[in-house]
């Protein structure tokens, strides 16, 4: 596992057992000379000049950290030139939150929407598309992908924040 994401570990989860969005941890539990490692050997790998996809994963991690908020038109970059290296419906459904989180809700929700079949039974998948179609002022159907990423999560900390979330969407109907 990166460093980077290992040194956010005790901001995971919130008292209650809540899973905690990177966005919304408290910055302070994480160990910073976790990250500083991390950032130290990814420096060193990103020098060889031979970047493959664990240094890609590794420097979009450290964009997460680096500044709130993070730079996402760089994460989408990285995404990307991900996608370029494994190809796959899991890396599309990542570039797709992030290119929403650099301003393009729509597009994201557009990328998302051509992966339904392919990642149907995929939690992360209609958890981000509830949070998408909610921004984009689709509530009734993100309601319902809130009550699939429910179904399907297979923790409580994750069932717990996601209930959360879909009474905040349906508070706004």
């Amino acid at each position: 596992m990166c460093r980077i994401t290992e040194a956010r570990r005790a901001a995971r989860l919130a008292a209650d057992g809540t899973s905690v969005p990177i966005a919304s941890q408290d910055r302070k539990l994480w160990n910073d000379g976790r990250i500083a490692e991390g950032l130290t050997l990814l420096d060193r790998a990103m020098a060889r000049r031979a970047a493959g996809p664990f240094q890609v994963k590794a420097a979009i991690a450290a964009l997460h950290v680096q500044s709130e908020p993070p730079d996402w038109r760089q994460i989408v970059l990285l995404y990307d030139s991900l996608l370029r290296m494994e190809p796959t419906p899991v890396v599309q459904l990542n570039r797709a939150v992030a290119l929403a989180e650099a301003g393009a809700p729509e597009a994201g929700l557009r990328v998302l929407e051509s992966l339904a079949q392919v990642l149907d039974a995929y939690q992360p998948f209609h958890a981000a598309h509830a949070e998408l179609l909610s921004r984009c002022g689709r509530t009734q159907a993100a309601l319902a992908a809130y009550d699939r990423a429910i179904d399907l999560a297979s923790n409580p900390s994750d069932a717990i924040f996601l209930s959360h979330r879909r009474a905040q969407a349906a508070g706004n109907i």
